[in-house]
């Protein structure tokens, strides 16, 4: 992903202003006899009985800096939450300098412990070699409340950001304030039925905005739930600046004009040695065009260009990326740039967010919507995540799919060039492009009809392929025969592999087809007798199916990554002398239909043909998120397929 500070593009503002006193974190303190009280949580863990936030905004030497403070109080109920709680993390960065800090222990019966300085600890981040800074509570007992707060003075974020204010426990006294010089004006925006912030018209000395809820309810997660985009929230940007009139400072066409300045201004007109050789070397110098173009270009700088966390000016330059084969996340992309620019490929950069985490605003334009690029292809309306690893040309991260985004397009007036902005929706991937598709030819024994020969034919494409067709060819032989024997296995721990194949394994046909398993196997695991009969358990044949059981109230709407089909044919020679006596069994139908669509459905039907039946079962979920008032609907086709995955064929004498 790549983070805000890699988009924000910065925009020269004058900021002059006579320098404030009085800071608020100044005077600021918790009280030396709190008498916090906790009422009607008899069967609560945990309560939050005060939650905090302020951010002031200050001229100083140097420019705009911002101090926030962060002052919570929790009442602790169980042991897994004093566990939990006995380390509280402060934000503490290279950029962000703690200026006070203070904690404490209030037992049950009202003792009070604070904590001296050396239990705010610090320490170091072996994988990233940066450090962090905790406060190590003791002496917690249920009952007991921790205090604590602390201020830092980090850089400005002001075009964009966000405070939560929910979460999986009940919060009581939940505030916010925001503090800033006469002349800089914010908005706010609050999310999923939140409290409006309001501005204090008593202010005088300087602007102050805030917001105050005496209760917030907790939030559980549920499963397939976008759980931190339906919390309660705030986003507050800067909006002007009344001393020198700018306007619209976090626009998103301000974005679009400097993100375009600093991704194509400077590409020359003739590509350089290093390009051409670049580009002979990705596509083996054959001459290609279209799709098949984008393809090769990904795939060889997917394979080949290594991306780091750094920031070294080399990381960014186009020579030293493809002499070093080593880029950061904003080269990587000036790299697909020049090479789109250099071979006409018609192309817009596309700025959004992970939907599960927040939905991109088009209406309130703030750069914490503006997390992650895509690169859309206008003739073929496709998608390429230039930074994923894990994702391929026309099937970018799902998640930032289903979501609208900012999409920039070059546009040019005369000699002049620069990037227009424009939101749309970023349309999901539709379901019959990820397929799971096994084939299943079952027979028995002569012998023992309790034994039967299975072949599985079993392909994946779109999202499902996605997860191994790229790198299957990196795996070593011994874990390639794991991973496709753990395929039988899905079936039935007791199967017995004879003999197993591999299609399409070559990473460059993922997107064109599918790669697919076709193994064959014996097993006495899914036959049984009883009396004179055999009881065929053909539904484990599709492997172990979700259900989903709902005892309380669905609260939040599902929200699943892809759109996506299950196609399921299993051929049964029926053994000789014997019949079928229940096929009716296998007939199961749901389907949700909206606006005179099919949406969701899961379909069982069978055919016979002589001593052969065939049975189909297939489903298909052709929508993403689901509101509340249809989730039994999705419930049931979900659940349909662990019906099926019950049914056992019973096959008597004739």
């Amino acid at each position: 992903m790549i983070k805000n500070t890699l988009v924000i593009i910065s925009l020269f503002i004058t900021l002059i202003i006579e320098a404030q006193t009085n800071l608020f974190f100044e005077n600021y303190n918790w009280d030396d006899t709190p008498s916090y009280k906790i009422k009607d949580t008899t069967n609560a863990s945990i309560v939050s009985i005060k939650d905090k936030a302020v951010t002031e905004f200050n001229f100083e030497e140097g420019g705009l800096v911002e101090y926030f403070l962060e002052h919570k109080a929790v009442w602790l109920n169980s042991d897994d939450k004093i566990e939990a709680f006995n380390k509280v993390y402060l934000p503490f960065s290279n950029t962000a300098h703690l200026k006070l800090s203070k904690a404490r222990v209030i037992t049950r019966e009202g003792s009070i412990v604070e904590l001296n300085k050396d239990k705010i600890l610090t320490a170091k981040n072996e994988e990233t070699g940066g450090t962090y800074k905790y406060f190590a509570f003791e002496g917690i007992t249920k009952g007991s409340i921790i205090e604590y707060f602390f201020v830092v003075r980090r850089f400005p974020k002001y075009r964009g950001n966000r405070i939560n204010l929910q979460s999986n426990y009940l919060k009581k006294n939940v505030e916010f304030d925001l503090f800033a010089p006469k002349n800089l004006l914010f908005k706010f925006k609050t999310y999923n039925d939140t409290t409006k912030v309001q501005l204090d018209t008593l202010s005088k000395d300087k602007l102050h905005w805030t917001l105050k809820m005496k209760d917030i309810k907790a939030l559980e997660k549920e499963e397939s739930s976008a759980y931190n985009a339906a919390k309660k929230f705030i986003v507050y940007k800067l909006d002007k600046n009344l001393f020198n009139q700018t306007k619209d400072i976090s626009s998103y066409s301000n974005f679009s004009q400097n993100i375009y300045s600093f991704y194509y201004e400077g590409i020359e007109d003739k590509p350089s040695k290093f390009i051409k050789k670049f580009i002979s070397k990705a596509t083996n110098s054959e001459a290609l065009e279209g799709e098949a173009l984008i393809r090769k270009l990904e795939f060889y700088i997917k394979n080949n260009i290594y991306i780091t966390q750094g920031t070294s000016e080399n990381l960014e330059n186009i020579t030293e990326i493809i002499k070093n084969n080593v880029a950061n996340q904003s080269g990587v992309l000036r790299l697909y740039i020049t090479l789109y620019k250099y071979l006409n490929i018609k192309h817009e950069l596309v700025i959004t967010c992970d939907r599960s985490e927040i939905k991109f605003d088009g209406e309130f334009e703030a750069n914490n919507f503006l997390t992650d690029f895509l690169i859309y292809f206008n003739k073929y309306k496709t998608f390429l995540s230039p930074t994923n690893s894990n994702s391929r040309y026309g099937y970018p991260p799902s998640n930032f799919t289903d979501n609208y985004g900012l999409f920039i397009k070059e546009v040019q007036v005369g000699d002049f060039k620069t990037g227009l902005g424009k939101v749309k929706y970023i349309d999901p991937i539709s379901a019959d492009k990820t397929v799971d598709k096994m084939n299943l030819t079952v027979s028995f024994s002569s012998e023992d009809i309790a034994n039967s020969n299975i072949r599985l034919e079993h392909a994946m494409s779109g999202y499902y392929g996605l997860y191994i067709h790229p790198i299957f060819h990196l795996i070593n032989q011994e874990n390639k025969d794991k991973i496709i024997e753990g395929f039988a296995k899905r079936l039935h721990e007791n199967v017995v592999i004879k003999n197993k194949t591999l299609k399409n394994e070559n990473p460059e046909l993922f997107g064109l087809k599918p790669i697919e398993f076709i193994i064959d196997m014996a097993s006495d695991a899914f036959t049984e007798k009883a009396g004179k009969k055999y009881l065929f358990k053909v539904g484990e044949l599709i492997g172990h199916q979700m259900e989903l059981y709902q005892n309380k109230k669905r609260v939040l709407p599902v929200e699943n990554k892809f759109e996506r089909s299950y196609l399921r044919t299993i051929n049964v020679t029926i053994p000789k002398g014997y019949k079928i006596a229940n096929l009716d069994d296998v007939v199961i139908s749901n389907t949700f239909i909206e606006n005179g669509e099919k949406i969701l459905a899961f379909n069982s039907s069978y055919e016979i043909d002589g001593n052969s039946v065939k049975i189909v079962a297939n489903e298909f979920y052709r929508k993403n998120i689901i509101p509340v008032k249809d989730y039994e609907n999705y419930r049931r086709v979900i659940n349909s397929a662990a019906d099926f995955n019950k049914v056992v064929l019973i096959f008597e004498p004739i």
